[in-house]
């Protein structure tokens, strides 16, 4: 029989790390990846949620360091990968379950996202179509990246049918300083990769980014909160590649390292609702 580690990385996820822990009871053991700058009392609640739970402080510096510090600390073979801001659906713990008992021909599985935003499931925008890696072996790693980062160093892949219920939207001040870093991290790594701040990345892909959200793939039939989402990524993209062009002018960005104080449990894969990819 396999057995699992639910690894959580979190830091300053007080309000949401109770009720992560509570949906992977189910898991042999679960390990919650605490931001050393997290001041919140999220390690004490961790702590104290289940015997089970074992909390680790580390340093954070950005999502994919974080994690890949962390996946190695897990006792078992299998890792069930939860951020602290998302919910393991009811059926989800028991399909691993049945999957790891019967030896399982995959080294990592994909699993969908049904992402809250505002109070609101959507339903539309693309949403339904979120997908990430998330029960892996656990000799797999993120690629090193500060934005997008996936998984990687695994033979094969499949499909879980169970989703992850993804709470994307905890108030303005908090999803506007996210949205803030995380453009930030995406304009730092595509300068690195060689894109630049032209006048079309600047002026037609936030319009291209809206209309197919809320166009073409009728994110409009979220009602406001599917506008707001819609246009929070268009946004989203404009602010990237406006971050981009000022690297190119030879300006300067505050990351991570001068001045923001990330929350250990907001990856790059985290913000779908307003992810500033084109």
């Amino acid at each position: 029989m396999n057995k699992v580690t639910a690894l959580i990385p979190a830091g300053d996820e007080a309000v949401h790390i109770e009720a992560a822990i509570g949906t992977v009871l189910w898991a042999d053991e679960i390990l919650v990846a605490v931001d050393a700058a997290s001041t919140d009392g999220t390690a004490g609640l961790a702590a104290a949620a289940d015997p089970k739970v074992r909390v680790l402080v580390h340093e954070y510096g950005y999502s994919a360091r974080q994690k890949n510090w962390a996946i190695p600390q897990a006792t078992h073979e299998w890792v069930f990968l939860l951020d602290a801001d998302e919910r393991a659906t009811p059926g989800l713990g028991p399909e691993v379950r049945r999957i790891l008992d019967a030896d399982p021909l995959e080294d990592a599985y994909w699993i969908y996202r049904d992402n809250v935003f505002m109070g609101r499931r959507l339903r539309h925008g693309g949403g339904r179509t979120d997908k990430v890696i998330r029960l892996f072996r656990r000799s797999c790693r993120y690629q090193d990246r500060r934005v997008h980062a996936e998984i990687e160093g695994y033979g094969s892949a499949g499909f879980l049918r169970g989703r992850i219920e993804h709470h994307t939207f905890r108030d303005w001040e908090h999803y506007l300083r996210k949205l803030d870093r995380y453009t930030t991290w995406g304009a730092e790594q595509d300068f690195k990769d060689g894109k630049r701040g032209s006048w079309w990345n600047v002026v037609l892909r936030p319009v291209h980014r809206f209309l197919k959200q809320y166009v073409f793939r009728l994110g409009a039939l979220d009602g406001v909160p599917g506008a707001v989402s819609a246009y929070l990524g268009a946004y989203g993209v404009f602010l990237k590649y406006a971050k981009v062009w000022h690297l190119e002018q030879g300006g300067r960005l505050r990351s991570g390292a001068d001045g923001f104080t990330p929350a250990a449990g907001e990856g790059p894969d985290e913000v779908p609702a307003t992810r500033v990819s084109p």
